[in-house]
């Protein structure tokens, strides 16, 4: 059976004809381009993605299928998802499943056939924009849905994503390997990616999740050795509530903020935030480590950044972006935090950070001593 015509319609007026494919429903998010040309399952999962319709610029999406090890949350985070051509005969010897198969048991609408790197530039140009996927609206339709649409700026999606349960993480459970444990960390939901929980295990943490909305003495009663404020979806200047949390936690355990985890850190010290024009979304995103002026190739999700001229002096920039100069990573001077803008965790990317864990477990060994 040949699939529905689809529209993408952006906010702009621009109009990408495609044909249907997940759920058949609409989408409506801030449509955003994606340039790794793997880990599509990773980023659907992503809850940084929340709110968000994804736009991969890899032309083939969904050759490998969907398999069980390679979820970054519980479900799909992600508002729509737009690509060039999807492979409904997947070919991976973990496949559970196709794509087309997992988007529509998931509820989340797909548009293919579309001219994604077409769609890329226009974002590019004009900068980040709401959008829809649509089965049966006019464009005209399309858009005037649009105008009525909750902003994505406007909104606070880490309260839609953060655990409502504390919870541990075994690696036993999920099929992986255990090391001893030997230090206690608490990962501050604020949209957490699970490898971020398998790397820490991996490095013998005891590592449990708590909700975005919890306290800083609720954390501090848990008696951890550190913290790591996660990444996650939407405007920072939003967050007031996890940045109370951060701004209590500083000073009293050691802390690691990972991209929004990195905005929130700046904003406890009285930093502030602004949004790109169409964010830093792949796997090839050069950055520059300040203290030794070596360069890493790093996996990055963001929309917005630190604003460098808002620092105080107590924190010093660690890293930047060696695309546009920005604010890839802080260190306080004289407390046990650090923080970075990308992922060290990788997933979708390359592994090349995983040496932020490590620095990280380090600096705790050394506030324990």
């Amino acid at each position: 059976m040949p699939a529905s015509p689809a529209l993408l319609v952006l906010e702009d007026g621009s109009v990408f004809r495609g044909r249907a494919f997940g759920a058949a429903d609409e989408a409506f998010g801030e449509v955003v381009f994606n340039t790794s040309m793997t880990g599509y399952q990773e980023m659907l999962t992503d809850p940084s993605y929340a709110g968000q319709i994804v736009v991969p610029t890899y032309p083939l999406i969904g050759n490998y299928g969907i398999n069980e090890r390679d979820f970054e949350s519980r479900r799909v985070q992600v508002s729509g998802f737009a690509v060039r051509e999807h492979s409904t005969r997947p070919s991976h010897s973990l496949s559970t499943s196709t794509l087309d198969e997992f988007l529509a048991a998931q509820g989340v609408a797909g548009i293919s056939g579309i001219d994604t790197r077409a769609v890329a530039r226009r974002l590019r140009t004009r900068g980040v924009m709401m959008g829809a996927i649509t089965l049966d609206d006019s464009p005209g339709e399309a858009i005037a849905k649009l105008a009525k649409f909750p902003s994505y700026d406007g909104t606070d999606f880490v309260k839609k994503v953060t655990t409502e349960q504390p919870y541990g993480w075994s690696q036993a459970a999920h099929g992986q390997g255990t090391e001893a444990i030997t230090r206690k960390i608490v990962a501050f939901d604020c949209g957490l990616k699970y490898n971020i929980l398998r790397m820490l295990r991996s490095k013998g943490c005891e590592v449990l999740a708590m909700p975005a909305t919890v306290s800083a003495e609720e954390i501090l009663a848990l008696d951890p050795d550190g913290v790591v404020m996660s990444p996650g979806p939407g405007d920072p200047e939003l967050l007031d509530y996890a940045v109370g949390t951060a701004r209590g936690l500083a000073g009293n355990v050691p802390m690691l903020g990972i991209c929004l985890g990195n905005q929130v850190i700046a904003r406890a010290f009285g930093g502030r935030n602004f949004k790109l024009k169409f964010g830093h979304r792949g796997g090839n995103h050069p950055v520059r480590d300040e203290a030794t002026g070596r360069v890493y190739i790093t996996a990055q999700n963001h929309g917005y950044a630190v604003e460098a001229e808002s620092l105080p002096p107590e924190l010093e920039i660690s890293h930047v972006s060696l695309n546009d100069g920005t604010v890839e990573g802080l260190r306080h001077r004289s407390e046990p935090i650090m923080s970075i803008q990308y992922h060290s965790e990788a997933s979708p990317g390359p592994l090349d950070n995983e040496y932020i864990f490590t620095q990280f477990l380090e600096m705790v060994d050394g506030a324990r001593k």
